[in-house]
């Protein structure tokens, strides 16, 4: 029997990409995160402790294996962030993966960042990491995806890198799923938090918008500066944005950020009542199982969730490079988690 193809999983965090590579058959042989809580929770998902940090560990002893993933560190280049890149101790993480990479020459790699990686110190820092990767051998090529167009109803974009020695990967042929909205994946029962008709306002006639699906209703009311607002733009102020912005359930919800350690993402229900998103919902929203078992306190949770990935979405990518780089060899495992246990 073909032995399947296999990966390993550097920044595992909780495990999202783990679970994307293992829905479309590829099997983890190697891990490592070096937060402490994230290891916990992905021993008890995954019944592996991943290795600690990675610039402690020799390439020497990860073994044999066919494609290297890694969701490297986003603070250094997040917009929400100071976003100092590799000035900053994170940012030279990447290096590290180089490392690996140019000892134990994998056939594909697979890195996943945020948006803002693209545009960071004046385009430099992708060009540098694009760089990188052909000197080490490889083609990359890589896209802005977002969550939105994988039935997740969350405008999460995250760029995408795949780099191959055999060919170019092709973006086309990675399947997009049909969009959903929030009503589809929020519970009708819980320990919801509501908040008073008197701590929130609504704004006329909102409007969904197309590309990311958002449709924002209304904010939350802060004592805020009006000193210079000009009247009707009050909802735009900083304190309004995102955090205490509330969007209606019949479109998408903003990205879900590891800033956001309380879970202040608010929605509108159909029947005109405003509450937070529950964790469980937060959880789903990202692609994650029903059954996916959460170890930690509250708000370490919000931030494992934030630092996570879009699951369908890796999904959909790692189809597309099994299809392109292993179809002839490769044994679908038939395990793959359905749509109703998310």
């Amino acid at each position: 029997m073909t032995p399947k193809i296999k990966f390993i999983d550097l920044f595992c965090g909780i495990g999202g990409i783990r679970l994307g590579m293992e829905r479309a058959g590829f099997e983890c042989v190697f891990s490592c995160d070096i937060n402490s809580e994230c290891r916990k929770t992905y021993l008890a998902n995954f019944d592996e402790y991943p290795l600690g940090d990675i610039k402690d560990i020799s390439e020497k002893i990860i073994p044999s294996y066919d494609v290297l993933c890694a969701g490297f560190p986003c603070q250094p280049f997040s917009a929400s962030g100071r976003q100092k890149g590799f000035d900053d101790d994170r940012g030279t993480l990447f290096f590290d993966i180089c490392r690996i990479i140019k000892e134990t020459q994998p056939k594909v790699v697979l890195l996943e960042n945020v948006k803002n990686l693209i545009y960071h110190d004046g385009k430099r820092t992708l060009s540098i990491i694009l760089e990188r990767l052909k000197e080490l051998g490889y083609t990359p090529e890589w896209r802005l995806l977002n969550a939105v167009d994988f039935g997740m109803p969350q405008n999460r974009e995250r760029i995408i890198i795949v780099a191959s020695k055999s060919k170019c990967f092709d973006f086309n042929m990675v399947k997009t799923q049909k969009r959903t909205v929030l009503a589809d994946f929020i519970d009708e029962r819980g320990n919801f938090e509501f908040l008073g008709v008197d701590e929130y306002t609504l704004i006329e006639n909102p409007i969904t918008q197309k590309k990311s699906g958002l449709c924002f209703v209304g904010y939350r009311n802060k004592n805020i500066r009006k000193a210079g607002v000009r009247p009707g733009t009050l909802h735009l102020s900083r304190v309004h944005r995102q955090t205490n912005r509330i969007h209606s359930v019949t479109g998408s919800i903003p990205t879900l950020t590891s800033q956001e350690t309380s879970g202040r993402y608010f929605i509108m229900l159909l029947d005109k009542r405003v509450r937070k998103l529950s964790l469980d919902e937060c959880f789903r929203i990202m692609g994650f199982p029903r059954n996916f078992k959460r170890l930690s306190a509250h708000t370490e949770q919000y931030k494992q969730m934030g630092n996570s990935v879009c699951v369908p979405m890796i999904t959909a990518v790692a189809d597309s490079i099994r299809e392109q780089y292993f179809k002839e060899n490769f044994v679908y495992d038939t395990y793959r988690l359905v749509a109703g246990n998310l």
